[in-house]
C-alpha cells in the first residue's frame, strides 16, 4: 500500500468588513502612517465589531466556504481543530462551538494554543490523524479576534494586530503530495517578552488587574523582533536542507505576517526572489493564528499541483516552526 500523506484539498477564509487604517490609528495614539508602514509593512487591518460576534463566528464562515467548495457536508468531518488564543470562552473550546455552528455532528474537536505558530502546530497534529488512516477528513482552522485583547491606547501593539483567519481541509493522498516534512520548536522562557499578564490561573481577573490593563497583549518589541528574525529564518533554511530543496525548487514562501522586515530577512536567508514571497500583511496586519491560512485563501488560485510551498512562523512563548508542503491540486 502506498504511503498516506495529508493533503490540503479545500480552503476557506474570512475577514470582518470593518477596516482600521493607519489614518484611523493616528486619531487614537501618537503615530502616523509613514511610521507604521516603514516599521511593519501594515496599512490596514480588519476588526470584528459586530456585537455578540466572536472567533467561532469567523471560523464558521471559513469552514462553510471550504465545505461548499469541496462539495461535502459538515457531517463528513471526522476531526475539527481550531488554532487560537482568543477563544469565545475559557471553555468549552472554540472548536467545540464551531463544530456545533457548522453542523459537524460526527466530529470530535479541540483547540491548539501556540500564539502565532498555532496554525502550523494544528496542521501538524491534524496531518497525523490522516497519515495513520484513522480519519479521512480533518478541518484545521486558524483564527483570532485580536481586537478583543489589544489595548488601543498602546501604540506599540495596537498598530500590529487585526482579526480574521482561514481553514483548510486535509484528506488522504497516495501520490506523494501534501505535508512532507516539518520542523517545530518552542522555548517557554520567552514568555516574559510576549504574553497576556492576567486572566489565567496564575493571575485570575480582579478589579485590580482590569484597572491595571493587564488583560491585553504585552510585548517587548525589540526582543521579540530579534528572536523572530533569527529563528524563523533558521527553521526555514533547515526544512530546505532536510528535503534537499534549493531556492529554485521553492515555488512560494508563506511566512507568518507579523512584520515585513522579518519576512524579508527569512526570504533573504532562503535566497528567494520577491516574486516567491507571498504577503498580505499590508491589508490584514498580524491576525496571529490566522495569517498563514489567510495567505492560502488569498493566493489559492496561483497554486498549481506539484508546487513546493514552505511555511514559516514565529509566535509568543516562544514558538516557531517551518513546514514543507507539495501542493496537491490545480486551483480553479
Amino acid at each position: 500500500m502506498s504511503k498516506i500523506t495529508a493533503a490540503i484539498t479545500a480552503i476557506g477564509g474570512y475577514v470582518p468588513e470593518t477596516k482600521l487604517t493607519n489614518l484611523d490609528l493616528e486619531k487614537l495614539v501618537d503615530t502616523n502612517d509613514e511610521w507604521i508602514t516603514s516599521r511593519t509593512g501594515i496599512k490596514e487591518r480588519r476588526i470584528l465589531k459586530e456585537p455578540g460576534k466572536a472567533t467561532s463566528d469567523m471560523a464558521m464562515e471559513a469552514v462553510n466556504e471550504l465545505l461548499r467548495k469541496r462539495g461535502i457536508s459538515a457531517e463528513e468531518i471526522d476531526l475539527l481543530i481550531v488554532a487560537t488564543v482568543t477563544p469565545d470562552l475559557v471553555f468549552p473550546s472554540c472548536a467545540n462551538i464551531v463544530s456545533d455552528k457548522v453542523g459537524a455532528k460526527n466530529a470530535w474537536s479541540f483547540d491548539v494554543a501556540a500564539a502565532c505558530s498555532g496554525f502550523l502546530y494544528a496542521l501538524e497534529v491534524g496531518s497525523k490523524f490522516i497519515e495513520t488512516g484513522k480519519h479521512k477528513k480533518v478541518v484545521v482552522c486558524g483564527f483570532d479576534k485580536m481586537s478583543a485583547i489589544i489595548d488601543y491606547t498602546d501604540r506599540n501593539t495596537c498598530i500590529i494586530f487585526g482579526d480574521g483567519g482561514g481553514a483548510v481541509l486535509l484528506e488522504p493522498n497516495f501520490e506523494g503530495y501534501g505535508i512532507i516534512d516539518s520542523v517545530l520548536k518552542s522555548d517557554g522562557s520567552g514568555r516574559e517578552f510576549l504574553h497576556q499578564k492576567a486572566g489565567g490561573s496564575l493571575k485570575p481577573p480582579t478589579h485590580e488587574t482590569i484597572d491595571a490593563r493587564e488583560h491585553y497583549v504585552y510585548q517587548e518589541g525589540k526582543t521579540v523582533f530579534k528572536f523572530a528574525t533569527t529563528n524563523m529564518a533558521d527553521v526555514s533554511t533547515q526544512i530546505m536542507e532536510r528535503n534537499h530543496l534549493l531556492s529554485d525548487d521553492v515555488t512560494y514562501l508563506l511566512a507568518h505576517q507579523a512584520n515585513k522586515r522579518i519576512i524579508d530577512y527569512t526570504a533573504e536567508k532562503m535566497k528567494l526572489p520577491t516574486e516567491k514571497v507571498l504577503m498580505n500583511i499590508e491589508r490584514y496586519g498580524n491576525t496571529t493564528s490566522g495569517t498563514i491560512p489567510l495567505l492560502f485563501w488569498d493566493y489559492e488560485k496561483q497554486f498549481k499541483k506539484g508546487d513546493n510551498l514552505v511555511l514559516a512562523t514565529f509566535g509568543g512563548g516562544f514558538t516557531w516552526g517551518s513546514m514543507y508542503i507539495k501542493w496537491a491540486y490545480d486551483s480553479q
